[in-house]
């Protein structure tokens, strides 16, 4: 089970996509990340652990963007850690995507 989030809007999303998170939480608590585009690019944060830490690590980055997607993981699959952690992204760091299940 996964917790997926995503916003689109003309508001600031991350704090709309932490609340997302914090209510999807009991879906996984294993891991959470987001990433967000902002104009120098898109930016991921994810952490090993719960929704509290996430929001802990964002709020030293002062992130804004009203482009987000977020994920909260209960591993079914590998073990939890950050770099099992969502969103995924391509060796470009182009493409960023989250998704719940094994691909």
């Amino acid at each position: 089970m996964c917790g997926i989030v995503g916003y689109i809007g003309l508001k600031n999303g991350v704090p709309i996509a932490m609340q997302g998170l914090k209510r999807l939480e009991y879906r996984g608590y294993d891991s959470a990340g987001l990433a967000v585009l902002t104009k120098n690019g898109i930016n991921s944060i994810k952490v090993k652990g719960r929704v509290k830490d996430l929001e802990e690590k964002i709020g030293q980055e002062q992130l804004s963007s009203n482009l987000v997607i977020a994920h909260t993981r209960w591993a079914t699959h590998e073990e939890p850690n950050e770099i099992n952690s969502h969103p995924h992204f391509d060796c470009k760091k182009e493409i960023f995507l989250v998704h719940n299940g094994i691909i």
